[in-house]
């Protein structure tokens, strides 16, 4: 099966960045550039979490309300680079069914 799904993700003649997930909605990186997203995203996020207590305090209600909605558009932007350089979003529950191939193999 991993090898399978390994093939899937490696059979990309369009060059996507992403690929649909195995099971349910959304991607996964199979090129460098949507690693560097993905990459670059953690980073941010980290970068956001990193000015939440200074002063050893707890953040407040404010700070909180921020740091998330800092976090909602850096998310917002990874999902709109996924749909432009991503394959089309649909549902997938396991491996795409190949109608040209045998599907004992």
């Amino acid at each position: 099966m991993f090898g399978r799904y390994r093939a899937y993700l490696r059979d990309n003649p369009n060059r996507y960045w992403f690929k649909r997930k195995l099971f349910g909605w959304g991607w996964v990186p199979v090129r460098w550039p949507g690693w560097v997203v993905v990459a670059a995203f953690i980073g941010y996020a980290m970068w956001c979490a990193g000015s939440l207590g200074v002063n050893g305090e707890d953040p407040s209600s404010r700070e909180l309300l921020v740091y998330i909605v800092k976090l909602a558009l850096g998310a917002g932007v990874v999902i709109g680079i996924g749909f432009l350089t991503g394959e089309p979003p649909a549902w997938q529950w396991g491996l795409p069914k190949d109608k040209g191939k045998r599907s004992d193999r």
